[in-house]
């Protein structure tokens, strides 16, 4: 049997094999940018983040640790249900759409690990980036952490397998009409899968053309989680700082 789908980022997200496959993301890593963001954005203490498509929240744990208030949103039910157990006072996690503006503004608005640009719409890019204008206060910063488009093609790895607690995941890279794509097949428990995962490979000059539209400034751009300076070819990252 094979299970098919189409809007890939509203099923795949929600199933566990999505969690399973990446489960080896490096917490540290994501920990040593939030220190690295929060300290240069000068984010007030107790100040309020909102976690923008937040996964199962372990920015947001994070975040609400180092004692701001965070809001963490996504559009996974499944995640934030896992992800509302660690919630407490300053700490809540909501099924939300981030190309509709949250209730309230925050002091800052976090986008990261590339959860942008996979949209069936495009038009939904530009929402995206117009709702995070209006959840920022006065003095709030938006930030979107993407892939390094040009880097990410050059070192295109287009064919591998990766196997994790005994799925073999075949993964399949390529680029097709603007989109990095990602074709992920494996078989468990008697049943085959299917996803592809489809993200459009914006570069820096793109998402300068986004932000125009918007109506917000991009203040200052860095090349990786050290907030190091971006360079087309050899940045593994794309953070951009905006209001």
């Amino acid at each position: 049997m094979t299970k098919d789908t189409q809007h890939w980022y509203a099923s795949w997200f929600d199933t566990p094999f999505y969690h399973i496959l990446y489960k080896d993301r490096d917490h540290n890593e994501a920990q040593v940018f939030m220190d690295n963001l929060t300290e240069y954005l000068n984010v007030p203490e107790q100040g309020d983040i909102l976690d923008l498509a937040c996964g199962k929240g372990r920015h947001s744990v994070y975040l609400n640790s180092l004692g701001y208030n965070v809001t963490g949103v996504d559009l996974s039910e499944n995640s934030i249900e896992y992800a509302k157990q660690f919630e407490n006072d300053t700490l809540h996690f909501e099924v939300h759409d981030m190309c509709k503006p949250y209730k309230k503004q925050f002091d800052a608005v976090f986008n990261l690990f590339t959860s942008f640009g996979y949209f069936e719409n495009e038009e939904d890019n530009l929402r995206t980036i117009e709702a995070i204008k209006a959840n920022l206060n006065e003095f709030g910063f938006g930030v979107i952490d993407f892939m390094n488009s040009d880097y990410v093609i050059d070192n295109l790895i287009t064919e591998n397998v990766k196997t994790v607690e005994g799925i073999d995941f075949y993964q399949k890279r390529s680029l097709k009409d603007g989109y990095i794509v990602k074709d992920i097949s494996f078989s468990t428990e008697g049943e085959d899968f299917q996803f592809q995962e489809r993200v459009k490979a914006f570069t820096l000059n793109d998402f300068e053309a986004l932000f125009e539209k918007a109506g917000v400034y991009l203040l200052d751009v860095f090349g990786d989680y050290k907030l190091r300076k971006f360079h087309h070819k050899t940045s593994e990252r794309l953070v951009m700082v905006f209001k």
